[in-house]
């Protein structure tokens, strides 16, 4: 054989090299796959598409992988195989840091609107307590239903040993006598007012009602309305009438009935 012919390379040798030369290149090519894909997950602009992005390139990556092994493109061993470590811990901070940033919105955005105002131990403010109802008045009506006045207070006649120390209604015998407001009840005879109901009320103040027929009610506590007399004309007394008067609490001389009625609404004129 020629010396030329000896130093030459035979076919076999020829595409045992082009194999070997095709697999170098192969080799290179997923390395530098591999070496993408890394640099796509660890970049900080993947942070923002959040961890559904970076996970889909890491999955990607490995897809093409085994694709390009079955294909017999890419090298069969587990030493050229990409390390998906890193692109998974980027994964997880990436995942961290978003949860953490939702959190502090969330924060953020809770509502103040049912917050209450602290009382005075931290605890919270107690509603201020409605005021008290003012107690009402009581209610005072006229002793009998019919309206109308005969003699009136302080007037002169014969009938009397001075003045006339009330007001007279002039009524039917037998008519109702009403307690004029709340209080409580007493009866007495007099030989000048013959029979008598006496009203105590709450201050103390006194109504007598005189010449009386009967009682209905002859002691007790009663309420403005309430029947507690019939008129007549017992005592020192020309006929039907009941004869009314208003004495001031702790005994004091009568005062006219009519403006003490007028000075609580009613009048009886």
């Amino acid at each position: 054989m020629a010396p030329d012919a000896a130093g030459r390379p035979t076919r076999a040798e020829l595409r045992v090299a082009a194999r070997e030369q095709s697999r170098a290149q192969r080799r290179g090519a997923a390395k530098a796959a591999t070496r993408t894909a890394l640099l796509r997950v660890a970049l900080p602009s993947m942070a923002a598409l959040g961890v559904a992005g970076a996970a889909a390139a890491t999955v990607q990556g490995e897809a093409d992988q085994q694709r390009a092994q079955a294909a017999g493109r890419a090298p069969e061993q587990a030493a050229e195989a990409p390390d998906t470590a890193p692109a998974r811990a980027a994964a997880q901070q990436v995942l961290a840091a978003g949860e953490a940033d939702q959190a502090s919105r969330g924060d953020a955005r809770a509502p103040l609107s049912g917050t209450q105002p602290a009382g005075p131990a931290g605890g919270t403010a107690l509603a201020a307590p409605a005021p008290a109802p003012e107690p009402e008045l009581p209610k005072v009506i006229l002793p009998v239903a019919q309206r109308g006045l005969g003699e009136m207070f302080g007037a002169s006649g014969t009938h009397w040993a001075a003045r006339h120390t009330g007001i007279d209604f002039p009524v039917d015998g037998g008519t109702q006598v009403m307690a004029v407001t709340d209080g409580v009840i007493r009866t007495q005879w007099n030989p000048s007012y013959g029979y008598m109901s006496i009203l105590k009320m709450a201050d103390g103040t006194e109504a007598w009602y005189c010449h009386l027929r009967s009682y209905k009610i002859r002691k007790g506590t009663v309420k403005a309305g309430d029947v507690i007399a019939f008129v007549g004309s017992s005592g020192n007394s020309t006929g039907p009438h009941l004869h009314f008067e208003i004495r001031p609490a702790g005994g004091g001389a009568p005062v006219d009935p009519l403006p003490w009625f007028l000075a609580q609404g009613v009048d009886p004129r």
